[in-house]
């Protein structure tokens, strides 16, 4: 029997990801996780804010410990996103890795301009894709001391 998404023993991982691809890639990554981990997936800005601010269908919605946040999507992007957290007192401490297809110098620029905790490019293949999002996990789940819960 796996643990309830609320477990609070559980790493609360929030994507926000509009490619379905990208999603599935990440999901399979995260099942062969050693870190205890439960995955929230959002497909824009718009859900993602209402998620991280536990409103209508996400009322009951696990505090993430990281936001894994695409720039490019639909309705409100990710750099909105950035602004919006890091500017509302209950959200400004969870950290955010943006996980972008974009090696823009300005988009890395701004995104950390807005506070955005590290920015990795979203690499091509499977195997590649696999140790990124494992080195972004072992950073943040092994090496950091993240705030507490609550």
């Amino acid at each position: 029997m796996s643990p309830a998404p609320n477990d609070p023993d559980l790493i609360q991982i929030l994507l926000v990801e509009d490619s379905e691809t990208d999603v599935d890639l990440l999901r399979e990554v995260m099942e062969d996780s050693r870190i205890h981990n439960h995955l929230s997936v959002v497909r824009d800005g718009v859900e993602a804010m209402a998620y991280l601010r536990r409103q209508g269908q996400y009322a009951d919605a696990p505090r993430p410990d990281l936001v894994l946040l695409d720039l490019n999507m639909p309705r409100k992007d990710g750099r909105e996103v950035l602004d919006e957290m890091k500017s509302d007192p209950d959200l400004l401490h969870i950290p955010v890795t943006v996980l972008t297809s974009s090696r823009a110098e300005q988009d890395i620029a701004k995104a950390y301009a807005r506070h955005a905790n590290c920015y990795v490019k979203k690499p091509l293949g499977l195997d590649e894709f696999s140790e990124i999002v494992r080195a972004v996990e072992g950073f943040w789940f092994s090496v950091v001391k993240l705030p507490p819960k609550g």
